[in-house]
């Protein structure tokens, strides 16, 4: 507010200053046009020889003519008749057309003179025409009209400081309270809101779009402490059997049951891996590395890794489809998508190529429309009563649909009378000359991953 209100005192300080230039310089050039006028009448009455003694001028003006040896031949009114008004040097000056600006003194006068000279008579009788007038009242002009603004300047300022201020802290008010309702949000689960200001305009906007972003923020911190809570209790529980079965090894002096722990070793080290490839995923923007991936080759390579799965799983006809991506990423997407559908089927699972994607179809009890979207959250179980290591730790359509996000695309449920359909659209090459098969590097990663 001050740097504004020191900007306009500036501001009308420099047209102050250049509105008295502009007065000054106005008054001074109607002065120099009026005698410069009667300079020029004057020269005319001397070239035709019929100037009149004394020579007639109007209100206040001096008029002299002067000989080429400086003396006055022709002088007005209240002129001086011999000694000239200008020095030799300064009717020199005058004569180039130059005005200036004398001492009335010189003719008896109180304050300046302003003077001008013209050459006049014939060439055998070169003269001169001086012509002056007093700028008392110029100077007059020029100094009530500063007297002026130096009064009204600091008053005008005064009034529009105060106004301004008024208005700007009117508009700046919703500001100051969402600063201070700010200040109030620790995060720490309150009401982490900010006052919306009732006017509809730019602040009401910022309000409303801060709000929302710390609604995000909220839903962000849940999410992340229930990930982590859940995460915790998953890890606690194949820990607290590994725990046991040595307490117990090591009371009773028997070795412990090695299958035992590697059966938890695997299941921690599983649920561990599935962690950190969702942390990865939430940071990551998309696919680690992209090339180009068939969709109906990976349907067939997959379904060969599960030729001894307890029911088949085969691959319906389509035409070959390409997609950008990471081949890795599309296999433990396909992966989990499968183990899900083995685990539920009652005697079939088909993967199939369709237009923008794939299918993995099972013949299972299905799952209810309700929990369709639930299921992609992470730790989630349909049937919590179940034994945690056959239904896993509920995080396979979670790594999915992140991973299937960072691919650009969506992954849906959907009823396949009997059982469940998983649609899973990619962006698709618009053309693609085919490729030589690649040679399958690894497994998928995690398997038995249940939603």
């Amino acid at each position: 507010m001050l740097i504004g209100a020191g900007g306009l005192a500036v501001g009308f300080a420099l047209g102050g200053i250049v509105l008295i230039a502009a007065l000054q310089y106005a008054l001074q050039r109607g002065v120099d046009t009026d005698v410069r006028s009667t300079a020029s009448g004057v020269a005319d009455l001397v070239n035709v020889r019929a100037l009149p003694q004394p020579v007639p001028v109007s209100g206040d003006q001096i008029v002299q003519v002067v000989d080429v040896q400086h003396r006055v031949r022709s002088a007005s009114i209240g002129a001086d008749r011999l000694v000239p008004l200008l020095r030799p040097e300064e009717l020199a000056r005058a004569r180039a057309g130059k005005g200036m600006n004398v001492d009335g003194a010189r003719v008896g006068m109180d304050g300046p003179l302003r003077a001008v000279a013209v050459p006049a008579g014939p060439p055998d009788d070169p003269q001169s025409v001086i012509v002056a007038r007093p700028v008392s009242s110029v100077r007059e002009s020029v100094t009530v009209v500063r007297t002026a603004l130096l009064v009204t300047y600091p008053l005008l300022i005064a009034v529009l400081a105060l106004f301004a201020w008024r208005v700007v802290g009117a508009a700046l008010r919703p500001v100051e309270q969402l600063r201070t309702g700010a200040e109030t949000i620790t995060g720490g689960g309150g009401s982490d809101r900010l006052p919306v200001p009732t006017s509809r305009d730019e602040i009401h906007r910022l309000a409303v779009t801060l709000n929302d972003m710390l609604d995000r923020l909220a839903l962000a911190r849940a999410r992340q402490r229930a990930f982590v809570a859940d995460a915790a209790h998953e890890l606690r529980s194949p820990l607290a059997n590994m725990r046991t079965e040595l307490e117990v090894a090591q009371r009773i002096g028997d070795p412990p049951n090695v299958d035992g722990l590697l059966v938890d070793v695997e299941r921690l080290t599983g649920l561990v891996d599935d962690l950190l490839l969702l942390a990865r995923a939430d940071d990551a923007p998309g696919p680690a590395r992209t090339e180009p991936v068939e969709l109906g080759a990976l349907l067939r390579e997959t379904a060969e890794r599960y030729a001894a799965a307890r029911v088949p799983v085969t691959v319906a006809g389509g035409s070959p489809q390409w997609t950008s991506g990471d081949p890795q990423a599309l296999r433990h997407v396909l992966s989990n998508l499968v183990d899900n559908a083995v685990r539920h089927a009652a005697s079939r699972v088909t993967l199939a190529v369709v237009p923008g994607g794939f299918t993995v179809i099972d013949d299972g009890p299905g799952i209810p429309a309700a929990d369709r979207a639930r299921v992609f959250e992470r730790f989630t179980r349909l049937d919590d009563a179940r034994a945690r290591d056959a239904g896993g730790a509920g995080l396979g359509l979670a790594i999915v649909q992140e991973l299937v996000r960072r691919h650009g695309g969506t992954v849906t449920l959907a009823d396949a009378n009997p059982g469940v359909r998983a649609r899973v659209r990619l962006p698709v090459l618009p053309s693609k000359v085919p490729l030589p098969p690649q040679p399958v590097s690894g497994t998928s990663g995690t398997h038995g991953r249940e939603p």
